[in-house]
């Protein structure tokens, strides 16, 4: 669709957005405004799981296969992340999915050709094999790759104003104990704060995620006082972001301000360090395996393991 605005309107919308952006006291009262609303929300039951990036390093395959689908032993990823966030009292999930990514629907949905088979077969018993999902799961097109700040954003309406949880299917995180996610849960029940999961990794890998700074409160809880988008030199700690995240409604009032420059994506990064100038976030190491099936060898070893 051929865009008719004018320039000078482009030029004004332009300026109102970076106005919100420099302007942090206007936005800090705003949003105090409405901070007593949810400051007393105390559970975490919705989650957001984005999927509808293009899995640009796995190419070739997530030509045809999207990364969320790739098997870990007879299920895909995707399903071990929706089994976590289950698991951690989650009751209601928002998929973000494109075009592309109809194969995650069709693997949460009823198979009523194949069901219909295995009941004519006598094969009843393997319909326990291809459940269906304990709670609810709703879907949302990403129209655009805009980046991962652009598709939480586009769950601020099944969101609303409540505390919410937010699962990278490109992480696998395998727990011996309580889920990554509880764990972040328990520390926002304490909290009341934003509270990001992370892992320590050697510093070679920093450059890869996200990297938190902050000062220790307690036994592996960092009240956060910075955090860098793949640093390239220099992190500013060994504490890498692991993909997990619970969120007060906060959050929205950062991506909402945020800019991204033309053919650039909005950066969840660049929210969170707004989101330290309004309120408190913590950084929770999590005591659980992270595997990044977007990485080969952490793929494989994730197999190795599961076999």
């Amino acid at each position: 669709m051929t865009n008719t605005q004018p320039n000078y309107r482009k030029r004004e919308k332009a300026e109102e957005v970076n106005s919100k952006k420099t302007t942090c006291l206007h936005i800090n009262n705003e949003y105090n405004k409405e901070k007593a609303g949810f400051e007393g929300l105390r559970v975490v039951k919705k989650a957001i799981i984005p999927a509808a990036g293009y899995g640009t390093r796995s190419l070739p395959i997530t030509k045809v296969l999207p990364k969320e689908m790739f098997p870990i032993g007879v299920k895909p990823a995707i399903h071990y992340v929706v089994e976590e966030a289950i698991a951690s009292g989650i009751e209601q999930i928002l998929l973000i999915v494109s075009r592309k990514k109809n194969m995650i629907v069709d693997y949460f949905d009823h198979s009523l050709e194949l069901e219909a088979f295995l009941e004519r077969e006598n094969k009843q018993h393997l319909i326990d094999l291809v459940p269906i999902p304990s709670v609810p799961i709703h879907y949302v097109r990403q129209p655009y790759a805009k980046g991962l700040g652009d598709a939480i954003r586009i769950g601020k309406t099944f969101v609303g104003n409540e505390p919410f949880a937010v699962l990278l299917p490109d992480d696998i995180m395998v727990s011996q104990k309580e889920p990554a996610l509880k764990q972040l849960i328990d520390v926002y029940r304490d909290t009341k704060k934003s509270v990001i999961g992370v892992k320590e990794v050697e510093e070679s890998k920093l450059s890869n995620y996200g990297v938190i700074s902050g000062i220790e409160k307690t036994k592996g809880l960092y009240q956060l006082d910075g955090i860098e988008e793949k640093p390239k030199m220099n992190p500013p700690s060994n504490f890498a972001v692991v993909g997990r995240y619970v969120f007060t409604p906060g959050i929205f009032e950062m991506l909402d301000s945020s800019v991204a420059n033309i053919g650039e994506e909005l950066q969840l990064t660049d929210a969170i360090r707004d989101l330290l100038a309004v309120e408190d976030c913590y950084g929770k190491v999590v005591d659980s395996e992270r595997y990044d099936i977007g990485i080969v060898e952490e793929y494989i070893k994730l197999i190795n393991f599961f076999n």
